[in-house]
């Protein structure tokens, strides 16, 4: 009693430190102010009770307490290596996913999970068709003809039926797929002697039927942060066997036919677990295709690895997913951390993604990282139907004393973040606010750029997002603009003068470059060749809502 009371003032002292260390700002990492932890475990010999054997081991806290936290983690992987049986222990208690929040929630419906149980059945079915039953030989004593040795050979199975199948969720744990009525028609080869010499052979058709399956199949996470499912208990039996011969005497040797039924009856029940086994195991390797690390482009990827095991009620699977921007080959954490949000209890479509606005914020963040949002404009980037023209004679309209020092020059701007963007989500809007300079040179003929003024400029865009195919793309326009004066180098001037210059630029090359960027999209979370029908999505506060029906393709 006492070693477990230990064990749980460890974890105790795990969770304060791993809380503490999330307060601070910082992800769980190493951990410190602990005491040195000892433990003594002690095999005892093996008792029977109940058929189980038990094992004993106690753990106990001794009284130094060096406040190191390289020995901590020293003495920790010692104690893991020694006695992997008390930090199983401590592993199964510490929820490693403290204080992480999902970016991107994902819900599965129940029209969803009927989806899932049509491609399952069908799965289940060709598994079905692959069995290969072993020939069956034996002998028997039939009346009137006595001993009679016979074998059936070659069966192949010519029909699956599932009349009847449900499946439902099972809360905490996962699914359970229930068939009944299920039949199987074989066809095969059969061979007969008796009276010693006397040897027949023709062919028989074999109909299993009240075929009856029931497996609960578990949900988890595996290693990569995908979901993976295995089978945890499986009940299965048969309901009737008949066999009919066909060619020689079948007339005499289906008077023998019910000891026959029995054999195969049992090798068909012993079979069927194993294949309903097997064809869940099958559905792994489509899970792994989740797109845990999705590349955007050549500036950033997303991560959709699952921060915690599936979640599974009554009316829904939910998968909660990083959904965290990075840039490539760098990651990097953003400066805003993740929300908790819940999904609304919508059921129409199969399929539910909730995409928060942390997910928006890391891709800014991670944007901003590799200054795409910083642009030269120079004069042949502005369409030639402009009535304003990037050069001094243009802007000595509104500042006279650029067009006396520099005369008949061309002019190049460079606007830029100063900040990373923010994008906040509210109900049916979605805004990004986004602080940067707009910086003038005179381009001297030499190529020397000559500092003209630098203006502080705040914007507000306004974003519509749509879903093309397996990609969230969008567009912006400028709402407002603000300008004040930074630095001029040309002398006193009225920077509201440059409005309509400015939002002139805005308009016709930031913004639909900007634009050309987002209409590209950013992958959605997917497995295998999913394709997204009947898509809606609405906007809510905190995150966007896609609901949608899949389809897979072959």
């Amino acid at each position: 009693m006492h070693g477990w009371m230990d064990v749980l003032s460890l974890y105790s002292l795990i969770i304060r430190n791993l809380q503490q260390n999330q307060a601070q700002g910082g992800r769980p990492s190493a951990l410190t102010g602990w005491g040195e932890w000892k433990v003594k475990g002690e095999k005892k010999r093996a008792t029977k009770s109940n058929n189980k054997t038990l094992y004993r081991m106690h753990c106990f806290q001794s009284n130094e307490d060096i406040g190191r936290e390289r020995l901590v983690l020293k003495k920790t992987a010692a104690l893991v290596k020694m006695y992997p049986c008390c930090w199983l222990v401590l592993v199964a208690l510490i929820p490693v996913t403290l204080g992480t929040n999902p970016g991107v929630n994902v819900k599965l419906t129940r029209k969803g999970l009927e989806y899932g149980r049509q491609l399952g059945l069908a799965s289940i079915q060709q598994e079905l068709k692959s069995i290969k039953i072993p020939d069956i030989s034996g002998t028997e004593r039939v009346f009137p003809i006595g001993k009679v040795q016979y074998s059936l050979s070659n069966l192949q199975i010519v029909n699956v039926g599932f009349p009847q199948s449900a499946v439902d969720l099972v809360p905490g744990t996962g699914v359970r797929l229930s068939i009944s009525n299920a039949f199987i028609s074989l066809h095969g080869d059969w061979r007969v002697k008796y009276l010693v010499i006397i040897k027949d052979s023709g062919s028989f058709d074999l109909n299993v039927n009240g075929l009856t399956i029931t497996t609960s199949i578990a949900i988890r996470s595996d290693e990569t942060g995908r979901p993976a499912v295995s089978s945890v208990g499986c009940a299965a039996s048969v309901g009737s066997v008949s066999i009919k011969f066909h060619g020689g005497a079948s007339w005499l040797y289906n008077l023998f036919t019910s000891f026959i039924d029995k054999a195969l009856r049992d090798e068909v029940a012993k079979k069927l677990c194993p294949l309903v086994n097997n064809a869940v195991s099958n559905l792994n390797p489509h899970l792994k295709t989740l797109n845990v690390l999705a590349q955007v482009d050549k500036y950033a990827e997303i991560e959709y690895s699952m921060v915690s095991s599936p979640t599974v009620s009554s009316s829904s699977i939910d998968l909660n997913l990083k959904g965290e921007f990075y840039n490539i080959g760098k990651h990097q954490e953003p400066p805003v951390s993740p929300t908790l949000f819940s999904l609304p209890s919508q059921n129409n479509n199969m399929l539910y993604m909730g995409l928060s606005a942390f997910t928006a914020n890391s891709a800014a963040f991670v944007y901003d990282k590799a200054e795409v949002f910083n642009l030269y404009i120079t004069d042949d980037i502005i369409p030639q139907s402009s009535p304003i023209r990037l050069n001094t004679k243009s802007f000595g309209i509104f500042i006279p004393q650029i067009a006396k020092l520099y005369p008949g020059l061309m002019i190049k701007l460079l606007v830029k973040t100063v900040k990373t963007p923010i994008i906040s989500f509210q109900p049916n809007n979605i805004t990004i606010q986004a602080t940067g300079t707009v910086t003038a040179y005179a381009i001297q003929p030499t190529a020397i750029l000559s500092p003209l003024f630098v203006l502080n400029l705040g914007t507000s865009v306004s974003t519509q997002m749509f879903v093309t195919e397996m990609r969230l793309a969008g567009a912006v326009s400028l709402n407002k603009m603000d300008l004040t004066l930074g630095t001029s180098y040309v002398g006193a001037f009225q920077v509201k003068s440059l409005d309509k210059v400015l939002r002139t630029v805005l308009e016709l090359v930031v913004i639909p470059k900007v634009n050309a960027q987002l209409a590209k999209g950013y992958p959605l979370p997917a497995f295998g060749k999913m394709k997204l029908v009947n898509t809606q999505l609405q906007v809510l506060k905190d995150y966007m809502l896609i609901g949608t029906d899949v389809q897979f393709m072959a």
